[in-house]
């Protein structure tokens, strides 16, 4: 799978770096933003899979971004830990109902802020962190790199595995080739976005080997979806 990525919202240079260091050596993509503006402009062009956020930003503050990103429909989903070395309660309650999935006080523990970042991960993109997926018959191991359907071990390459992980994550969801092209292949890899319908095809190949019917669905003008 491609790599997760993670926003990080810092302004604070140092405190930036450690975390953004931390972060690379969890095995995280990492985009970094100084303010508030950068970091919606960041969102708008690339949105990451996770977003940590400071709370205490001049011009927009990390509670203004949080609220903006969760009015959009198209940046809702994104998990947001927010950072704040404000440890009242009124707080955390602010931050929570502007939308925060999480909170996390400074000063933190990276351990703990690390375990909390894959615990949003895990709801977002299991498959990044080796979970089992299950769809109906079908079953894949993030792991062992094992697809099982109907009790049959199917031969996938690397490129199908990784494309069938994502529909898994988000079945009935509509992928666009583009949106393919940057879970699967990853953002710094220039591709053609006929290089998706070629390995889609042989992902339904494999999928149907034993029989059964093809779970994967094109949606004209749209992408493609499981089930």
């Amino acid at each position: 799978m491609a790599q997760p990525t993670v926003l990080l919202v810092e302004d604070e240079p140092a405190q930036r770096e450690v975390l953004a260091y931390n972060l690379e050596a969890e095995g995280f993509v990492v985009q970094r933003a100084t303010n508030g503006e950068e970091a919606l402009l960041l969102v708008a062009e690339n949105p990451p899979d996770l977003i940590l956020l400071d709370w205490m930003m001049p011009h927009v503050s990390g509670l203004e971004v949080c609220r903006r990103l969760k009015m959009r429909p198209e940046t809702r989903a994104i998990p947001i830990i927010m950072l704040s070395a404000r440890s009242e309660e009124v707080d955390k309650v602010r931050g929570l109902e502007t939308g925060a999935d999480d909170y996390v006080i400074k000063p933190y523990s990276i351990v703990e802020l690390m375990a909390r970042l894959r615990a949003q991960l895990r709801r977002v993109r299991p498959s990044t962190l080796g979970m089992v997926l299950e769809w109906e018959t079908i079953s894949l191991d993030a792991e062992t790199h094992r697809v099982i359907r109907d009790g049959q071990t199917l031969k996938l390459g690397p490129t199908e595995f990784r494309l069938l992980a994502t529909f898994l994550e988000k079945p009935g969801r509509v992928f666009s080739r583009e949106q393919l092209l940057d879970r699967v292949w990853g953002r710094d890899i220039y591709v053609d976005s006929r290089t998706v319908d070629v390995h889609v095809g042989r992902l339904r190949k494999a999928l149907c080997a034993f029989g059964g019917d093809d779970p994967l669905r094109t949606v004209r003008g749209a992408g493609y979806a499981l089930g």
